[in-house]
């Protein structure tokens, strides 16, 4: 293993050609910089060094050595630049998995913090329900993501979920449906249809109504909020949606009211220990002050 500052001797004395002219560029005195040269030597088996009257100059394998050298001191200075420049939030890039109606809503608002705060600093998106977030979390796929969870649903193991605030689900009809009070659960549907969301937003459905007394007769289910509205408008069935698919998209055609008690997590979810890059975290910073305004305007 070549020591790097052996080879940083050799490069001074390959670029300023004389040994003295080498201490003074790397701030050593000059027996200093002999020894390393003579270690270098001595490390990698081959005559590097030549003398000529009371000099030296670079034998063939020394001036491959020192080319060498040069590339691997500037990818080394390269990517200490590159580090410092993340660790101060000049630049750097932060993947990040988010649920669609996060992303529609959470995610615009803090992408635009992060502009004013940390302008060096970009945010790489991918939508992701919060199962396949998890999956590229673990993969190393994304540094970050946004994702929900229901009461009944436990985080998965290996990962650390940060709660930001609680989502309302909205029961959602078309115009001249009678929802019911906002007191109301959700026993006057049981003979009514249902569309649902998600494989996890539908567990919560049979839930929900399982409290209620009944199972709900499925007709339709799509993972697009806007669709699923779309259904209900037309009047195919009722459905149960979160705050934020509402806030992102509310179909003109339909009507809504507050399920009591009934809520989603929105939440951060990191993986491994902390502390995590400072890039991540002021990621996962802009996305709690987004829900701060969010909860305050609520």
């Amino acid at each position: 293993m070549i020591d790097l500052r052996r080879l940083e001797a050799l490069v001074a004395l390959h670029q300023t050609g004389t040994v003295s002219a080498a201490a003074a560029r790397l701030q050593y005195g000059q027996p200093t910089i002999s020894h390393h040269l003579r270690r270098l030597e001595a490390e990698t088996g081959s005559v590097l060094l030549q003398r000529v009257g009371r000099g030296v100059r670079l034998t063939p394998d020394g001036e491959r050595l020192a080319r060498r050298g040069e590339e691997i001191l500037g990818l080394l200075a390269r990517a200490e630049a590159e580090l410092d420049a993340a660790t101060s939030l000049q630049a750097g890039a932060v993947r990040l998995a988010a649920f669609p109606s996060g992303a529609a809503t959470l995610v615009p608002a803090a992408v635009a913090a992060l502009a004013d705060a940390h302008p060096g600093l970009t945010l790489d998106l991918t939508e992701a329900e919060p199962p396949e977030a998890v999956r590229m979390l673990r993969s190393g796929a994304v540094d970050l993501a946004l994702t929900f969870a229901y009461p009944d649903q436990p985080d998965a193991d290996s990962v650390t979920s940060t709660p930001l605030f609680d989502d309302p689900l909205y029961l959602v009809g078309a115009p001249g449906t009678d929802l019911g009070a906002d007191d109301e659960h959700l026993e006057r549907f049981a003979a009514t249809r249902w569309i649902t969301g998600c494989e996890r937003c539908r567990s919560e459905l049979l839930a929900l109504c399982a409290q209620a007394g009944y199972t709900p007769e499925i007709a339709f289910a799509s993972d697009d909020y806007v669709a699923v509205q779309s259904l209900v408008a037309t009047g195919l069935g009722v459905t149960v949606l979160p705050g934020l698919a509402l806030r992102a998209h509310q179909n003109p055609g339909v009507v809504r009211r507050a399920v009591p008690e009934a809520f989603r997590r929105i939440q951060v979810t990191t993986y491994g220990a902390a502390p995590h890059p400072p890039a991540v975290t002021a990621v996962a910073t802009a996305l709690a002050e987004v829900a701060r305004s969010l909860r305050a305007a609520a």
